[in-house]
């Protein structure tokens, strides 16, 4: 299966990075032959990757990454890279090429020191494959110190080294970094065909398929979670339930704290799944006795552990939080659509009664203020307000319409 088969409704994209692949592939085999390379190419060293949560931004990286490692012998014939088969595409997908590195971050934001350290890499060559490839996932996360880090890198790359940096928009990236890369942008995946490839790729019954898909607006990474997760369903059915608890004061506010504390539990599950584990590779690294008394000159060590692992769970809570305020978003759109009696499908069909309930008690102009009360909330938490002020701001905005 070719690399790009998992870019879900992304032809026009696909077509740019087999050709800018090739290219690459002819660069790299002229160069290991002596001959001239062609003076023409659709290759650069930098490329940034946009577009809306759930398009697909750091699969596309992963998959072009893969097709610039590709070894399969089809390529002499005329065959595209990225075969999907060969130890190049393979390593590149799952992880563990050594010549391609996958950057993410846990955390709030990417520091100076982690930028540092991964410029100090891109500089060497690549030890076993066709390009050293950088992933940054999480361009978006980079601090300003950070991207000016970022900034001599990709203006003076190492003649092999490829940085593939990935963020929601354009405008999430420094204006100096941005100018120096090809621009790609993702669209929504349309819900059809992230339905398809749930039922084609991991197995999920399609009726359960094509009710996810239409639940998270063609979101792939959610609609997959909510398929295979109970707990996530569960979660997602308490949050559309909440437009119908805030009749008074003390229901918006035990609504907010409610909504809050889901939020916190989802942090701490993932969070006790990871840092029990890292807590105990740390201990077993640094030399901890059987008892569990740890040498002298290590407490720095394992503070510093537990400061990012503090931090981790703020931005899984955070995350779940924003997830959260998407799904009430998507619930007050389909309220709008039923309201000014539009054809759009509805994303929340298992709860078309109460739609239509809340749309004949209130106004489009009662929902669209709703909708604007849920982004300035999400606005106030990216800004650092205290969840629980932000949120019960909300609820009470969402009462008053």
């Amino acid at each position: 299966m070719p690399v790009w088969d998992d870019l879900v409704g992304q032809e026009k994209l696909s077509e740019q990075l087999t050709a800018a692949a090739r290219d690459a592939d002819t660069l790299v085999t002229a160069i290991a032959s002596g001959t001239p390379p062609p003076e023409a190419s659709k290759m650069t060293h930098a490329w940034l990757f946009t577009g809306p949560p759930g398009s697909g931004r750091s699969t596309a990286a992963r998959a072009f990454a893969a097709a610039l490692q590709c070894v399969s012998p089809d390529r002499a014939l005329g065959g595209v890279p990225g075969c999907g088969f060969c130890d190049g595409c393979h390593t590149s997908l799952v992880g563990t090429h050594a010549d391609v590195r996958i950057v993410r971050t846990d955390m709030l934001s990417i520091g100076v020191k982690e930028t540092r350290d991964l410029v100090r890499g891109a500089q060497m060559s690549p030890a076993t494959g066709r390009w050293q490839v950088i992933v940054l996932e999480d361009a978006d996360r980079l601090t300003e110190g950070a991207g000016n880090v970022l900034l001599k890198a990709v203006e003076e790359p190492a003649p092999r080294t490829v940085w593939l940096l990935c963020a929601p928009s354009i405008e999430d990236v420094l204006p100096t970094i941005r100018s120096r890369c090809r621009l790609l942008t993702l669209r929504t995946p349309p819900v059809d065909a992230v339905a398809d490839i749930l039922v084609r790729r991991d197995g999920i019954d399609p009726v359960v398929a094509a009710v996810v898909a239409r639940a998270t607006q063609g979101h792939i990474g959610r609609a997959r979670r909510l398929a295979t997760d109970p707990r996530a369903r569960e979660r997602r059915a308490a949050v559309l339930r909440l437009p119908l608890r805030i009749d008074d004061i003390g229901g918006c506010l035990k609504a907010a704290q409610e909504l809050i504390d889901t939020a916190s539990e989802d942090a701490k599950q993932l969070a006790e799944e990871v840092d029990v584990k890292e807590t105990e590779e740390m201990k077993a690294a640094l030399g901890a006795s059987q008892g569990g008394r740890m040498p002298r000159g290590t407490a720095g060590v394992m503070k510093e552990l537990e400061d990012n692992q503090k931090r981790r769970r703020t931005r899984t809570q955070r995350d779940a939080l924003d997830l959260a305020l998407i799904d009430l978003t998507g619930f007050y759109r389909d309220v709008l659509a039923l309201q000014l009696g539009t054809r759009l499908a509805l994303a929340n069909t298992e709860s078309e009664d109460t739609l239509e309930r809340l749309a004949r008690g209130s106004s489009p102009e009662a929902t669209l203020r709703r909708i604007d009360a849920i982004a300035d909330c999400r606005t106030a938490l990216d800004r650092n307000v205290a969840p629980l002020l932000a949120v019960e701001a909300m609820t009470m905005a969402l009462r008053a319409g």
